[in-house]
């Protein structure tokens, strides 16, 4: 009798077991499909899709308008992602402008903006379709206002690669919505003094850029709603932005810190 009371006890608690098991993964899948519909929701009423190639090259969807920034890499990098309507080119530095690349990606309804030394290297095919925008300017295509930011360094030690009016980071605005890209530059007054900012790709990698301390100290000054760290390889490897994160959240909790895969060939 006893031997029989002990089995149905057994019996009873796997199958309460069972019953918590199946519950719990039946929470875990609803939380699951809640973030992915939250993640496709954000997406679907922004509007906006990123897409990271590498280090500083990305492709923007904003809406049905497909942009190219600093495109290198070859053609083969951007199979996929559909023909540019706009291409961003920041300045001259090979991780960022490879004519080879621009050649092979523009197309007839292509329109590329640069700065006037990006114009200056490209054959008389593309600049035909450049528009030279220089730092302070601005303009409007495909709906979207486009602003050129400078972008330079600060460091004495570092004046030589970046040098003030020579190059371009972008804000780019539709319907109220304003994307910053920064370009190669340092926690500069231009970027400090940025107003309304919903998106901000912001480069942190030395000697050539600025340190992840300092990019943060710039993203809370102008407090961007998104921050993106991207162009965060230097000399000696990848930068800390997981540290950059940190500092973020640390000084400003309502700014998000998020981070893409830049460096898929690492």
């Amino acid at each position: 009798m006893n031997h029989l009371f002990y089995l149905l006890l057994l019996t009873v608690a796997f199958s309460g077991c069972k019953n918590n098991k199946e519950n719990n993964n039946s929470e875990a899948l609803q939380d699951s499909q809640k973030e992915e519909s939250v993640s496709d929701e954000i997406v679907k009423n922004n509007n906006f899709k990123i897409n990271p190639i590498e280090h500083a090259t990305m492709v923007l969807q904003w809406n049905d308008v497909i942009i190219y920034v600093d495109p290198v890499g070859g053609k083969k990098a951007f199979e996929g992602y559909g023909e540019p309507d706009l291409v961003l080119a920041t300045h001259i530095h090979g991780d960022h402008l490879d004519v080879p690349t621009l050649d092979s990606i523009i197309v007839g309804k292509t329109h590329l903006i640069a700065p006037k030394t990006v114009f200056d290297k490209l054959p008389k095919n593309l600049q035909n379709k450049t528009q030279v925008l220089n730092n302070g300017e601005k303009t409007s295509d495909f709906e979207i206002a486009i602003e050129a930011i400078p972008m330079y360094n600060l460091r004495p030690e570092a004046l030589k690669f970046h040098e003030k009016g020579l190059g371009n980071g972008y804000v780019l605005e539709k319907n109220g919505k304003r994307v910053y890209i920064s370009g190669d530059t340092e926690d500069i007054s231009e970027m400090r003094n940025l107003k309304n900012i919903d998106i901000a790709f912001v480069c942190m990698n030395l000697p050539y850029t600025m340190t992840v301390e300092k990019a943060a100290e710039a993203v809370l000054a102008f407090k961007p709603k998104t921050v993106y760290p991207y162009h965060y390889r230097g000399s000696e490897g990848l930068s800390d932005v997981a540290k950059f994160k940190s500092l973020i959240e640390a000084g400003n909790p309502d700014i998000k810190v998020t981070q893409l895969d830049w460096y898929p060939n690492k």
